[in-house]
């Protein structure tokens, strides 16, 4: 015991375990939280600043951050409810309509933007205005699962379009460095969508239909609406630009966070932007922000301590993998990425992983490219909101309490460990990949 407690890991593991243990059981707001793990992890020198507080300068922080100045902007003027008018027409005719509705503009909005913040900063106000003209109340358990569907639908489901989830990113980046293995966008999107993106889907929208039901009543007929006014264009163009800028991402190499910056600075300008410092004030929730800095900075603490490496190595030694097993191996090393988002988050989960495959790829007999692929499963279901930050952000733009979003999450885990896992290692089987 002396020994554990001496060894240079034991104090940034006690800081990082009791961050954790706090998000899971909310037993504290969680910005609450995340300032305690900033204070305790500088006070102890677990890192240096930069590492702490290197949530601050991702680029997830500023979308998240953008994400709230243009949600204000397009309330204020009026274009979310012009878009929410277009949509509630058709698509709230039966609950179940309407949440496989916001669960398919989620994913397919995944296929021509490349940032999970991006997406909901951009349909939270619009699916927010919906909900209101159909009768759904802010604060009610039919908005939280609307909401949640945005969340979910935008983060899990996205994981099976290789440029539109930072974990698949970092998960390409790592296997491109480690091994020179250039993951191609078809093959993966055939890979992982049948599975982890139409089953998913279809779990998704029936468990929100049954843990969140609702009751949405048909909008009342009203007049044509007016033409928009000059505010409205200006913002609509200004929109089509960060949109433009976001999908062609790849050629010019801004990255959306700065090009969201950018047109959050514009939005708040005086005298040429949309909205005032009063309702920056009120319409940007920091609680949120400070709250993603902190999941991110633990993230990149972990790593950089070295915690995740040392996980990654313990569970190695003692993970049923065994060539003459492939279904175990297979679920052993989902299970290793499952234990790893406790730590990492699921944007750092594939930088260990990945580092650590072609050691799982010698104990399964599965061929490498195949090891890297099982990660997805496992990085794009995680069992408690904190793990996923775009979950996060969806749950604070609609103030959604911690508890729904542990419900569902584990709802859903639940549910892909049963019947999808069984069903991916299946569809991995019939693709030759294990």
């Amino acid at each position: 015991m002396s020994l554990w407690l001496t060894h240079p890991l034991f104090l940034p593991s006690l800081i990082v375990g009791v961050t954790i243990v706090l998000w899971a059981t909310s037993l504290l707001p969680e910005f609450i939280t995340a300032l305690l793990f900033f204070t305790a992890a500088m006070t102890a020198k677990i890192a240096p600043p930069e590492v702490i507080f290197g949530g601050f300068a991702s680029s997830a922080f500023w979308l998240v951050f953008s994400g709230f100045v243009l949600g204000v902007a397009i309330r204020k003027t009026g274009l979310a409810d012009r878009a929410a008018r277009a949509l509630s027409s058709k698509l709230t005719d039966s609950w179940l309509m309407m949440v496989a509705s916001v669960v398919l503009l989620s994913y397919a909005l995944a296929f021509v933007m490349p940032s999970n913040m991006g997406r909901i900063a951009l349909l939270m106000p619009i699916v927010a205005a919906m909900a209101k003209r159909a009768g759904i109340a802010d604060g009610s358990r039919a908005w939280f699962g609307l909401a949640l569907a945005v969340g979910f639908g935008t983060f899990q489901l996205s994981a099976t379009i290789l440029p539109a989830n930072v974990p698949n990113l970092v998960m390409s980046g790592a296997a491109e460095g480690s091994y020179g293995i250039h993951l191609n966008y078809v093959p993966y999107l055939l890979l992982h969508t049948p599975v982890l993106g139409i089953l998913k889907g279809l779990i998704l929208i029936g468990l929100i239909c049954w843990l969140f039901p609702g009751s949405p009543k048909p909008p009342k007929e009203v007049a044509a609406q007016e033409p928009m006014g000059r505010d409205e264009k200006r913002l609509a163009w200004l929109l089509a630009v960060v949109l433009m800028m976001w999908v062609t991402e790849s050629w010019h190499g801004v990255g959306p966070a700065w090009t969201g910056l950018a047109a959050s600075i514009v939005v708040m300008l005086p005298r040429i932007g949309f909205i005032s410092g009063e309702e920056f004030s009120a319409g940007v929730n920091m609680r949120t922000c400070i709250y993603v800095a902190g999941i991110l900075g633990l993230a990149i603490t972990v790593t950089q301590t070295g915690i995740g490496a040392a996980v990654g190595e313990a569970l190695l030694q003692f993970m049923p993998l065994d060539a003459d097993r492939p279904f175990t191996s297979f679920l052993a090393l989902t299970g290793i990425t499952t234990a790893l988002n406790f730590i990492m988050t699921a944007n750092g989960v594939p930088a260990l992983y990945t580092t650590l495959a072609q050691s799982f790829s010698d104990a399964t007999g599965f061929p490498l490219l195949s090891t890297i692929m099982i990660q997805v499963l496992g990085y794009s279901t995680p069992l408690l909101p904190y793990q996923a930050s775009p979950i996060v952000v969806a749950m604070g733009l609609g103030k959604v309490p911690a508890k729904a979003g542990m419900v569902l999450c584990l709802a859903l885990a639940v549910v892909t460990w049963l019947v999808l896992l069984p069903l991916n290692y299946l569809w991995f089987s019939v693709l030759g990949n294990v």
